[in-house]
């Protein structure tokens, strides 16, 4: 361990000389990706030197106590100090997403369920957007397809921190593992005989990246089309053609970016989506090229698997990745999710932990 820990030391400040030279803020992107990594380091390197200490601290203790007792105190006080540290170290240490530190790109789409699925989209949207706003987040949305009744075929929006001073609590880091579909149990504002319905929603949380070099696209892989944009039950609400759909073709990722008023800001929104996308999808392959050793019972960016259950009748929220239930829906969907994603995160952590020094 000592000496990935010196490697950690020594980058660090490698970046901290970076950052006091003016010339490194006169790219912003780079000064920005360097701020960041700096943030995720610092905690670490504070924590090894306090590691550092305590064990120092804790061999002179012994020394004296050897030939005064009245040290032993001291020598428990300090043990008991050093094992606190050793596993704060252990989990600052445990592997983790290297994209934990960047904000996020939510995507969240109507499933089986018709008009009542749109609608649980909607409410999905808006307890993330409460949730964000608790947390002094700025949402934003990209590109959105309404209903009639209000709900969403399908909307992608930004999730964004306005500081990276914590990598613990920037946006994709603590919201990734809302990927999944979302089941919701209740009565449809359209069952006009009172039955409960079972709908679902799909999620895709990404990271999103703003820098260029984090994945190579090729301009020779894509296509891009461009249409006239529309609103609500297919109504024109654009004469030009300002709507974008760009293909990467290798993958067969397809994106596309209405909202801008113009084909030039769609087409540079559809590329910050497609980054994502591309990203997220080299995730999704090294996690299926390594589950047959390990597959974490939280990890997951595969829209498929059904993760969480929404029962109105009961005021009930189930995760069943986790065994997560909770008698409070209303609050949840209001936007209080934080009891939930700490127990998906402690949950993870212990995971990582298990696994630490597996390839």
């Amino acid at each position: 361990m000592a000496e990935g820990t010196d490697a950690l030391v020594a980058e660090h400040a490698q970046i901290e000389r970076r950052l006091a030279d003016p010339a490194t803020h006169g790219d912003a992107a780079l000064a920005r990706r360097l701020g960041r990594r700096y943030a995720e380091l610092s905690p670490i390197v504070a924590a090894l030197a306090e590691h550092a200490r305590l064990v120092d601290d804790l061999a002179a203790a012994r020394e004296l106590a050897a030939e005064d007792r009245s040290f032993e105190a001291e020598t428990v006080s300090l043990s008991a100090a050093l094992n606190a540290s050793t596993e704060k170290l252990s989990r600052l240490l445990a592997p983790r997403d290297p994209h934990d530190s960047a904000d996020a790109i939510i995507e969240i789409k109507s499933g089986e369920g018709g008009e009542e699925s749109a609608l649980f989209a909607g409410d999905l949207v808006k307890m993330y957007s409460r949730y964000a706003e608790t947390r002094g987040w700025k949402v934003e949305v990209l590109d959105s397809q309404e209903t009639d009744l209000g709900g969403y075929k399908s909307i992608t929006m930004t999730v964004k921190s306005p500081s990276t001073s914590n990598p613990d609590a920037m946006p994709y880091g603590v919201l990734k593992f809302e990927g999944g579909v979302h089941r919701v149990q209740r009565v449809p504002v359209t069952e006009s005989q009172g039955r409960i319905h079972t709908s679902a929603a799909g999620v895709l949380v990404m990271p999103d990246i703003d820098d260029d070099t984090a994945v190579e696209i090729d301009e020779n892989d894509l296509r891009v089309d461009v249409y006239r944009s529309s609103g609500p039950g297919g109504q024109g609400v654009n004469t030009t053609d300002s709507a974008v759909r760009i293909t990467h073709l290798p993958t067969g990722t397809v994106v596309s970016c209405q909202n801008e008023r113009s084909q030039l800001q769609n087409k540079e929104t559809a590329m910050r989506m497609l980054r994502a996308r591309l990203v997220t999808l080299a995730q999704e392959q090294a996690a299926s090229a390594a589950s047959a050793a390990r597959k974490s019972q939280v990890r997951t960016v595969d829209r498929s698997e059904r993760i969480r259950t929404y029962n109105f009748p009961e005021n009930r929220i189930a995760d069943h990745r986790i065994g997560f239930k909770a008698h409070n829906l209303d609050v949840v969907l209001n936007g209080d999710l934080q009891p939930l994603l700490d127990a998906l995160h402690e949950a993870d952590l212990a995971d990582r932990l298990e696994h630490v020094g597996e390839a």
